[in-house]
């Protein structure tokens, strides 16, 4: 693990306090249950709200509506709401959230490839915490 010194205080790098934090929220909300589901499924068109929802599926209103806002805010998602009647909003992805998106599909496709091992690995771990 990286440790950087600042004058006399030696500190692990993901302990910076709020130096960090900025760094570290982003990928909390890449990497979030349903901020990765968003990303992924962005990456293929734009979405309408219900036509999202229904895509990722198990999402609540509420939950799917966080997510949005707050990769909006991160400047991942694109709003964009047209006045008509009934209102319609279309999501998509800006430039910086396809890539991000690209990165969290990336790691998406190794976990699917690599879930044999992980099973086994999880398998082995049980069986010697049961005493097996």
């Amino acid at each position: 693990m990286a440790v950087s010194s600042v004058g006399d205080v030696t500190a692990n790098k993901y302990d910076l306090g709020a130096e960090m934090c900025p760094h570290r929220q982003v990928l909390e909300h890449v990497t979030s249950r349903w901020g990765v589901l968003v990303l992924i499924e962005l990456l293929e068109r734009p979405y309408r709200f219900s036509e999202l929802r229904r895509a990722i599926g198990r999402v609540s209103e509420k939950m799917l509506t966080q997510t949005l806002q707050t990769l909006e805010r991160d400047g991942l998602v694109h709003r964009d709401a047209k006045p008509v009647i009934p209102p319609r909003v279309d999501y998509s992805l800006t430039d910086l959230g396809r890539e991000a998106a690209e990165q969290v599909r990336a790691l998406a496709l190794w976990t699917e490839r690599r879930m044999g091992e992980v099973q086994e690995a999880r398998e082995v771990y049980d069986a010697r915490r049961s005493g097996s």
